[in-house]
């Protein structure tokens, strides 16, 4: 399954739609997303990591796929996912052991790793 990059297309054009409809909303929410997501004292990856492990924690799929990209592109590595995901899962319990297996997918699918652990 495609999970990761299915959801973003899912989402892409009933976003497109609404976005069309009320554009100041976006731009403002697109300003605190580049501000929030910045280097500063946390790395762009770290942020990435924390924004999908609060996405996990919302079970929130759209937030979970975007972030797992996020994480992927600034080169957060599996086991820091692995780490963060297991960060969810203490704090959320039984949920995040649902939407942590999917966070997982979809970093894997974006970060073009392995579908399945080796060894």
């Amino acid at each position: 399954m495609s999970y990761g990059k299915q959801t973003l297309d899912d989402l892409r054009s009933p976003a497109r739609e609404l976005r069309s409809r009320i554009p100041e909303v976006y731009a403002g929410y697109a300003a605190t997303h580049k501000a929030a997501l910045a280097a500063g004292e946390l790395d762009v990856a770290t942020k990435e990591l924390i924004a999908l492990a609060i996405g996990v924690s919302k079970q929130c799929d759209g937030c979970i796929a975007s972030h797992a990209r996020g994480a992927a592109r600034a080169g957060a590595t599996e086991q820091q996912v692995a780490e963060a995901l297991g960060v969810a899962i203490l704090m959320n319990g039984g949920p995040s052991t649902v939407y942590g297996p999917r966070a997982m997918e979809a970093f894997l699918e974006f970060s073009e790793g392995p579908a399945t652990p080796t060894g």
